[in-house]
């Protein structure tokens, strides 16, 4: 069974954004129209409204948009290194916060958490997220 294609108005209804939000984030490359009516509408995935929210989590985790578009854009991307560095960077981080005084662990530990944050979002990405 096809998807049916939403109009702009609708996509961003259903994503619960203004339809501006859907023009700004189609002009940086985060979406991208399926395609166009006879009437120039541009038509959008179903799908389209789990990438808003991916891009929303991520925004608020303080990712610019410009790094999350060029992250989706990527079609070859090595996840496993990616989690390797990952891994080999919290060790460090780790350490670095057993090793610091009060007040640098405080900001450490916080450091430490908001990067929890992100690989939790991460995580989350549905391996079949259309990219555009």
């Amino acid at each position: 069974m096809t998807d049916v294609l939403l109009k702009i108005g609708e996509l961003a209804a259903r994503a619960q954004v203004s339809p501006r939000t859907v023009d700004y984030y189609t002009s940086l490359g985060l979406l991208s129209p399926a395609k166009r009516t006879a009437g120039n509408y541009r038509l959008y995935h179903p799908a389209d409204i789990e990438r808003i929210h991916l891009v929303q989590r991520l925004e608020v985790q303080g990712v610019p948009l410009e790094e999350i578009a060029t992250a989706l854009r990527s079609p070859h991307v090595d996840v496993g290194a990616i989690l390797d560095r990952i891994d080999e960077d919290l060790r460090t981080l780790q350490t670095a916060a057993e090793a610091a005084s009060p007040e640098v662990h405080g900001l450490l530990a916080a450091v430490a958490t908001r990067v929890h944050s992100l690989i939790t979002v991460a995580l989350q990405i549905p391996p079949d997220l259309p990219m555009p």
